[in-house]
């Protein structure tokens, strides 16, 4: 099972599942607003557009529903904002431990972060955030994973010329942003949770 957690418009769900439908996708979203028309489309026939691999749900990181423990083979987290922004870019001890909580042991964890330091100044004060530098992802955020039950096996800082593909609305409208950064981190789940 995949999820999309602050999955947004759906759109990185409804991709994927189409182009794997041996696969289960479940979107999850503080905000449920963007998904409604997604979400009625879904029910249709196949021919009409309808996916029989995908569910939407309406959560926050902060209290994800237990049905979905253990449950996820790959957690992907696309360009964040507000307190999920603040659970993978800070590390937020509870939260990283609510995204280990729905893992299944070596499930694959996957956080696209983008940052512009002048258009995103005021959340980034608001949430309180770090400035994000190769050295901040490897001396605090990885042992703060690590301490969640995740062993980081890759992060890094990119540049807006070095950004890989990727099909969500929101990647779509930052990229052309000269000033904007690229964080990622590519994690496994812990055998047990607690590393």
């Amino acid at each position: 099972m995949v999820i999309d957690i602050g999955t947004g418009d759906g759109l990185f769900v409804s991709l994927s599942a189409r182009q794997n439908p041996d696969k289960f996708f479940i979107g999850i979203d503080a905000n449920a607003s963007a998904l409604v028309k997604l979400s009625e489309k879904i029910h249709r026939k196949p021919a009409k557009g309808g996916l029989a691999n995908v569910l939407f749900v309406q959560a926050a990181v902060e209290d994800l529903p237990c049905e979905l423990n253990g449950v996820a083979s790959e957690v992907h987290v696309n360009f964040p904002w507000g307190s999920l922004l603040r659970t993978v870019a800070a590390g937020d001890c509870d939260s990283l431990s609510n995204l280990r909580r729905i893992c299944a042991p070596e499930a694959e964890l996957k956080i696209f972060m983008s940052f512009d330091p002048v258009r995103d100044r005021f959340e980034i004060e608001r949430l309180e955030l770090p400035s994000i530098s190769e050295m901040f992802l490897k001396t605090v955020l990885v042992p703060r994973y690590q301490a969640a039950g995740f062993n980081v096996l890759e992060s890094g800082v990119l540049s807006a010329s070095e950004w890989p593909e990727f099909r969500t609305s929101w990647a779509q409208r930052l990229r052309d942003n000269d000033r904007r950064s690229f964080i990622y981190i590519l994690a496994r789940a812990s055998e047990n949770k607690n590393g």
